[in-house]
């Protein structure tokens, strides 16, 4: 979860979200580079007296210019479209879990199981985390492969949560689905991330990974 002197991406808790913090390090890496040599050339031309009057072309730096941004677009997309690819790709689940997006709060099924549904608010207290907290926790296996199928009752939501690196929008008459596995137990916390009226921000969401025999035993229950 983030806190306020956190100034770094949130701790991953998915094999998605660990390739979206190495892209993001991959990212930055270049953009250091390309900041640190635009710096030395316009510090170099500030300072630099010399002129030549007979100087009329040069095809070799126009070359160079030109070549160079082409293969630095070519590493930044070819590790993007990967990560694309991914995100989109539903690798044979071994469950499906559905959120539907409501003023102001979610709901849930668990699709495989019978009678497995109930919405979840967020507390108004002074006990747990302001605006985070739900009164019903999403229960999820760990090291499992799940479907998770967004859509909205009424006004476009968005299901977030950025540890996971999942983030699907829950549209009024459609079903969007991404793949989602959390490779380690614990409580993790999203938010709606689309703007859907007064009270937007008392949408938290909450998801508690636990190992697969607890999830049975949790179901059985």
């Amino acid at each position: 979860m983030t806190t306020w002197p956190n100034l770094y991406l949130q701790d991953s808790s998915s094999p998605l979200m660990e390739q979206l913090t190495l892209f993001h390090d991959h990212i930055m890496l270049i953009l250091m580079m390309i900041v640190t040599t635009v710096t030395y050339m316009m510090i170099m031309l500030m300072f630099n007296n010399k002129t030549d009057r007979n100087l009329l072309e040069g095809q070799m730096i126009e070359l160079i210019w030109t070549v160079t941004p082409a293969m630095i677009l070519f590493f930044i997309a070819t590790p993007s479209l990967r990560l694309l690819y991914l995100m989109d790709e539903i690798n044979s689940p071994m469950m499906t879990t559905k959120a539907i997006g409501h003023q102001w709060y979610w709901t849930y099924e668990y699709s495989d199981f019978n009678d497995m549904e109930f919405d979840s608010y967020m507390m108004n207290d002074n006990i747990h985390m302001r605006l985070l907290e739900v009164d019903n926790r999403t229960v999820l296996p760990s090291n499992t492969f799940i479907r998770m199928i967004v859509t909205s009752m009424d006004v476009i939501h968005s299901w977030t949560v950025p540890s996971t690196g999942v983030k699907i929008d829950g549209t009024p008459g459609r079903l969007n689905q991404a793949s989602l596995m959390l490779n380690r137990n614990g409580t993790l916390y999203g938010q709606c991330s689309e703007i859907c009226g007064t009270n937007h921000s008392f949408m938290p969401i909450v998801i508690e990974s636990i190992p697969i025999n607890n999830f049975i035993k949790w179901i059985m229950k």
